[in-house]
Order: structure tokens, then C-alpha cells, then sequence
């Protein structure tokens, strides 16, 4: 078999050679392209000849899975396969394996960085303390701990997440389609999104991206919060109403907001209502994005795909 890695991992192109040394000492093929495309035609080329293809975070659309005749897994380097049109791989019988656990510590931690940065006002002091003799006077913040931290989503981040929370002295609730016992083991209580909306100081969001939870952070929802309440979202831009927020923000309606995640990634339009709110703290789409986070993902890519040429399925996907 032939496996095609379509673009970098962020990882050395050594540790990519060293990764790859397992495919070539079973007797298959290894290709690496060091260059991401978009280009449709393009990624039909690289992906043609290969019965696994490797890819990450760039987008894999209809028009090239359809054309695909060899290919039987896209092995995504990446937790969300929201970028891969899931519908054609299932129409074509494509198996999509992700790399579920990866950013299990990354996304938690910027989480818990984003709050921090609201509640202590971090990017604000930075500027005001480099004004030299011109500074005005401190800022006073809160702390988390004592707050009640709701969690949207308990799956693995959404539990790690908590986990964090709660070493702060934070109170914990939650909202999940099914209730997870190890999150009830941390002293977490679940609710009703509803409820959470309207009693959490912390709103921290970590939901998949899908039909069912997309817009589900609604302008009613977020029109309940508590006046001092903050919301995070490392998780999925579609996920919240993103205009209502930025109204919400710029009438100061609501304490603050933390976002990584957006409706299209980033570099976002002049003229995204998010950009020019008060009251926030955004960054580019970077919770998953350590050093050490990479190194697991390449591992746990590479992992799959070794599995499922040994005859084996890891991180299988529904499609």
C-alpha cells in the first residue's frame, strides 16, 4: 500500500522520516508533501495513487473524494473532521480515522489562560505598564476560585477542562447529551443548558461541530447570562451565534469573552463583528497548538495509520 501525508504536522521532517521508517520496513510506500494546497486538483494528485492519506486541518472536499479510486482511509491529524465532507467518504466506502486525544492538555490550558486574561485584566496591564510614566493605575481582577464553571460538552476536553477548574476552587456544572460518571466523580453537576447559561460566572464551551450544535449557543441563551458572567469558546466557531455575542459584549451586557474559534479560520474579514468588541480576549484558532501537542498528534496519526495496515482500525470515525 501506498500512504501519502498531504501537508506538514508541525512536527521536524526528521521525526516525520523516523515515524515513517515502520510504513517502509513492512513494505509500503511513504510519501510527504511539505507544502499545504488548497487547490483541488492538486490534492486529487497527491491523494490519488494512495490507499491511506494523511492530512490535517486543511480541507478536504467533495470534489476531490469523489474522484478518489485507491483510497480507503483519510487518516485527519486533527480532532474535529468537520473540514472533511463525510457524506462522500461514506458514499465512496473511505473509512476517516482522527486523532482523538492530542490536544487533551493544550485546549484545557488555553481555556484556563483565556479566563485568567479576562478576569486579571493580563493583555490591558501589559499595555498600560509599558506606557512607563504615563501609567494610570492598576487594574483589579477576580478569581476563579469560588465561581461556578459550566461546562458545554463533557467528552475527554470538556472533562480535562474541568479537572483544571476544579484545582482553582471552582464549582462545577454541566450540560452533555449523556451523562459521564468520571465528570460526577469530580463533583460535577449537570443541568439543563438553559440553567447553565443563566448560573455559570464561567461558561467554558467544548462541543464537536454539527448539525445538532451548530447556533446552539443562541442570542436567547447568551441574553440569560449573568451580567459578570465570561464565555469561552476553544471548541467550534459555529457553535455560538457570533454576532449576537459581539452585540452583547459592545453593550457590556455580559462580563467578557474568551475565543479561539471562529466562523471561517482566521485571517478573519475586516469586518468580523468579534474583532472590534470590548471585553475580549481573541486568539487565531490556537488551543490545540504546543510543541508537545504536535509530537502526540504525529504519533497518534502515524499510529493509525501502521495499525490499519497490520489489518487493524484505531479512531475510526462514524460516517
Amino acid at each position: 500500500m501506498k500512504v501519502a501525508l498531504l501537508e506538514p504536522l508541525r512536527v521536524p521532517e526528521s521525526y516525520i522520516k523516523q515515524l515513517a521508517e515502520e510504513i517502509e520496513e513492512l513494505g509500503h510506500e511513504f510519501v510527504y508533501y511539505d507544502n499545504k494546497t488548497t487547490d483541488v486538483d492538486e490534492l486529487y494528485e497527491r491523494s490519488k495513487d494512495a490507499e491511506v492519506v494523511i492530512i490535517a486541518n486543511n480541507p478536504y472536499p467533495k470534489d476531490v473524494i469523489e474522484r478518489l479510486e485507491k483510497t480507503e482511509l483519510i487518516n485527519v491529524a486533527f480532532t474535529g473532521v468537520d473540514h472533511v465532507d463525510m457524506k462522500a467518504a461514506a458514499d465512496k466506502g473511505i473509512k476517516v480515522a482522527n486523532a482523538s486525544g492530542y490536544s487533551n492538555t493544550a485546549v484545557p490550558e488555553l481555556a484556563i489562560g483565556l479566563v485568567l486574561s479576562l478576569y486579571r485584566n493580563i493583555v490591558e496591564s501589559d499595555a498600560d505598564t509599558r506606557r512607563g510614566e504615563d501609567f494610570s493605575e492598576p487594574f483589579q481582577g477576580r478569581e476563579i476560585k469560588g465561581k461556578t464553571v459550566g461546562i458545554v460538552g463533557t467528552g475527554s476536553l470538556g472533562l480535562k477542562t474541568a479537572e483544571l477548574f476544579k484545582a482553582f476552587g471552582a464549582e462545577l456544572i454541566g450540560y452533555n447529551r449523556s451523562e459521564k460518571e468520571e465528570a460526577k466523580e469530580l463533583g460535577l453537576k449537570y443541568t439543563s443548558l438553559e440553567e447553565l447559561m443563566k448560573t455559570a460566572d464561567i461558561i467554558s464551551i467544548h462541543l464537536p461541530n454539527t448539525e445538532d450544535t451548530k447556533g446552539i449557543i443562541s442570542k436567547e441563551l447568551m441574553d440569560s447570562m449573568k451580567d459578570e458572567a465570561i464565555i469561552i469558546n476553544v471548541a467550534r466557531g459555529p457553535i455560538v451565534d457570533n454576532e449576537a455575542l459581539a452585540d452583547l459584549l459592545n453593550q457590556e451586557k455580559i462580563g467578557g469573552a474568551g475565543i479561539d474559534v471562529y466562523d471561517m479560520e482566521p485571517p478573519l474579514p475586516n469586518d468580523y463583528p468579534l474583532i472590534h468588541t470590548k471585553r475580549s480576549v481573541l486568539t487565531p484558532h490556537i488551543a490545540f497548538l504546543t510543541d508537545e501537542s504536535m509530537i502526540d498528534r504525529a504519533n497518534i496519526t502515524f499510529d493509525n495509520a501502521i495499525k490499519y495496515l497490520e489489518g487493524e482500525e484505531q479512531n475510526i470515525v462514524d460516517n
